[in-house]
């Protein structure tokens, strides 16, 4: 038995796993985020919530990054476990031995184990969430690249400034990683909302252009035209580059099936791998992923 958390800079939420193939929400509770001591009692109220024996291990998907070398995190809306140690200090803390992940890490993971990727060898899974993100899955095992930085195909200048059908000019738009052109700029929901406004002077949100997409309405259509054309490139070149056999797509957009079909398509056309059947999907474990996730870096690495 494992207890899971998917702490986010808002709330904790908590659950039990007996495996890596379901879990047992506990509730959640508000994140501590200015003293480590309440963070910590917030998370052992849940473990003696779920009622887990003493000993049991403690698994973590978190907002942020996880350093594979150092174990450190950097969680810039968590002020108390920002730079912190995390599995150690928390593990001391609580008794228990406990591994953290990136949350888009655990989104991979619970695909790979319990979801669209149940079954394939090679999985990225891709975040289309409020910004970009992802995580890479090989034989069941979470690949943790250099400074916890691996999938993270939203970064680097490689958004086309000059897109052709229709003809657009798009300026570099600054991202929050202080360089620009970022797809992270443009690929998420509200860089979905700064395309169409940059378009059309109309300020939407996401959820809004998408629908009025599906419904055939001329100015939502040519964003999403320009919002695919932006996205498939960078991500066809990631799956060139690592190769995997599915594409599980989470985050609020990849809740548009439609949407991730017409990505899938735009896909499938430029990479080197001639494939009809589809391989961008969306994701299957929207609810539970961070916290089945979670459980999985324990039994798919501790376990195994």
């Amino acid at each position: 038995m494992i207890t899971c958390f998917d702490i986010g800079g808002t709330t904790i939420k908590g659950g039990l796993a007996s495996d890596g193939q379901s879990v047992v929400a506990l509730g959640r509770v508000p994140t501590p985020r200015d003293n480590f001591e309440d963070f910590t009692a917030a998370i052992a109220g849940l473990i003696e919530k779920g009622g887990a024996p003493s000993g049991t291990p403690v698994a973590i998907s978190v907002t942020g990054v996880v350093d594979p070398q150092s174990d450190s995190v950097t969680v810039a809306n968590i002020a108390c476990i920002d730079g912190r140690n995390l599995a150690a200090d928390l593990g001391a803390a609580l008794g228990r031995p406990v591994r953290v992940a990136n949350d888009a890490d655990c989104f991979a993971l619970a695909e790979a184990h319990a979801g669209a990727g149940k079954g394939h060898r090679v999985v990225f899974g891709a975040i289309l969430g409020t910004g970009v993100g992802g995580g890479i899955v090989a034989d069941g095992k979470l690949f943790r690249g250099a400074g916890g930085l691996s999938g993270e195909w939203g970064h680097g200048t490689i958004v086309a400034t000059s897109v052709s059908m229709p003809p657009y000019e798009l300026p570099p738009f600054p991202c929050g990683c202080g360089l620009s052109g970022c797809l992270d700029t443009v690929g998420g929901a509200r860089g979905l909302e700064k395309l169409h406004q940059h378009l059309h002077g109309a300020g939407l949100p996401s959820t809004e252009i998408v629908e009025r997409w599906t419904l055939g309405e001329d100015a939502a259509s040519q964003t999403i035209a320009l919002y695919v054309e932006l996205v498939a490139r960078p991500l066809a070149l990631t799956i060139n580059i690592i190769g995997p056999d599915i594409v599980p797509v989470g985050g609020g957009l990849g809740n548009s099936a439609p949407l991730i079909a017409r990505i899938d398509e735009a896909v499938r056309a430029i990479i080197l791998r001639r494939i009809d059947c589809p391989l961008v999907v969306p994701a299957q474990l929207s609810v539970d992923a961070g916290l089945l996730g979670a459980a999985n870096l324990f039994y798919s690495e501790t376990l195994a």
